[in-house]
């Protein structure tokens, strides 16, 4: 007649076993993450987006107590100046990277941001025209935002939350009283700018 061994309890997990299953969760977490930055472009660019927040906070006090024209030229030469900032921000850490910019996802990144931004161009014109100015501040930042949501889906996962935020606004300021405007856009392309920028400059790496 066999022997019965009796069941041993093991109360306490195989110190090798965790250390097992930790790395292979290390393993898979890195092959995830390489996968999903080998589809995507990585030069966002943290500071840029920092000084086009900057650019914007002073527009905003320059065109405060503005119309017309005058408050228009005011925001267009300052998108203006945020657009070279973010451009040669982009270039400058995609050449550090060593990452193309028009081939691949940086490719798609600026084919699928550019409709939404043209689209507001012509939009201005036509309202400019027709006087209905106050709309522009709501058009500007819902209309980015579906450019950086586009372009995004290129890129990290934060910039596609960070214009869901621009859309989300943009559609506070089109409720809101015109008056509110300048202020909404101040918060907008300043404040979305500066915070998103500061979290993708740390964890991005500039």
């Amino acid at each position: 007649m066999s022997t019965v061994h009796p069941l041993r309890r093991r109360d306490r997990p195989d110190p090798d076993s965790v250390a097992l299953h930790d790395r292979a969760i290390d393993n898979i977490r890195y092959i995830r993450e390489t996968i999903e930055r080998a589809g995507a472009f990585t030069a966002v660019p943290g500071w840029g987006f920092v000084g086009m927040g900057l650019v914007a906070v002073l527009a905003g006090v320059v065109a405060n107590g503005r119309t017309g024209g005058p408050w228009l030229l005011t925001w267009a030469g300052a998108g203006l100046v945020a657009a070279v900032i973010g451009v040669a921000s982009i270039v400058r850490k995609a050449r550090r990277a060593g990452l193309p910019i028009l081939r691949g996802p940086g490719r798609k990144l600026a084919l699928s941001f550019a409709p939404p931004v043209l689209v507001a161009a012509l939009l201005s014109a036509v309202l400019f025209g027709r006087g209905q100015i106050d709309l522009l501040p709501g058009l500007w930042l819902a209309l980015y935002g579906t450019g950086v949501i586009a372009g995004g889906t290129f890129s990290v996962r934060i910039v596609p939350v960070m214009g869901m935020f621009f859309v989300l606004l943009g559609a506070t300021a089109l409720a809101l009283p015109p008056t509110l405007g300048d202020a909404l856009m101040v918060l907008g392309f300043g404040g979305l700018h500066l915070a998103f920028g500061l979290i993708i400059a740390r964890r991005y790496g500039g």
